[in-house]
């Protein structure tokens, strides 16, 4: 069981490590502008959407049943939505005097603080998500790879697959909000070894008593969680910096990304 372990381990830490290398794709960049920002959001809430409704929702609804997994998936949305309401929103109102001081330039430095405080507040809300997210990834490779290296290994690679883009939905607002590529790549990595503490967890406090049927149902809360986080944070500062135009085909984008990462895998 220890070799098992240790190659679980090993496998996540892949899924882990693939959301600072999205990280680096963000630091190594220039300075991220509020478009970029917009578009990326928009594909990385694309590919959010498409892994929620069309994989965790949809593996926990055939696998558990449809009112199970229904009930998984909004027991996700609605925990979801009370950490949400209990992690304050920054405050944005300048006093009155401070406003009625306010001419062209001043005005354009308040808005971009006030862009910015938005943006490192959807930041933090996107790393405890792709956190949450991460940590059932990490029960779900070491699941797979007690079933064999390979299962694991392709489980691995997928989960690696799209923790890209969310090293980057991490990244790049936390980057854009404090201008530090330390900040950005530390948070985005944080968020990423959620998983491999999966494994660690699942391995040494219950390894026998995980029942598959709560695996699915804990995978199908994930994916209520990542359709609010999306939902909730993402699309609007796609809307917002992208425009609604532009920030829609980025989420078309993503979602045909995550759909074809079958065809590659």
């Amino acid at each position: 069981m220890d070799s098992q372990v240790m190659v679980a381990l090993g496998l996540s830490l892949v899924g882990g490590v693939s959301t600072s290398i999205g990280a680096l794709f963000v630091i190594l960049n220039q300075t991220p502008n509020l478009k970029m920002l917009g578009l990326l959001q928009g594909f990385a809430a694309g590919l959010m959407l498409s892994i929620s409704f069309l994989d965790l929702a949809h593996n926990a609804i055939n696998s558990i049943g449809f009112l199970k997994g229904n009930l998984w998936f909004f027991a996700g949305v609605v925990f979801f939505a009370v950490v949400v309401g209990f992690i304050p929103e920054p405050t944005l109102a300048p006093s009155s005097e401070v406003k009625n001081k306010k001419n062209g330039v001043e005005g354009r430095q308040d808005t971009m603080r006030k862009h910015r405080r938005q943006v490192l507040f959807s930041g933090i809300i996107t790393a405890v998500g792709i956190s949450l997210h991460n940590f059932p990834e990490g029960m779900a490779v070491f699941l797979g790879s007690l079933k064999g290296l390979r299962v694991g290994l392709n489980l691995a690679i997928a989960i690696a697959l799209h923790n890209i883009p969310e090293g980057v939905a991490v990244a790049l607002p936390v980057y854009f909000a404090t201008q530090s590529k330390w900040k950005a790549f530390k948070l985005a990595t944080i968020s990423g070894f959620a998983e491999p503490l999966g494994v660690i967890i699942v391995a040494y406090l219950f390894p026998s008593d995980l029942n598959p049927e709560i695996l699915e149902g804990l995978l199908g809360s994930v994916g209520g969680v990542m359709a609010f986080l999306t939902l909730h944070e993402m699309l609007p500062l796609a809307f917002d910096y992208a425009g609604q135009k532009q920030a829609v085909k980025a989420v078309f984008f993503g979602m045909a990304f995550m759909s074809a990462r079958p065809v590659f895998s």
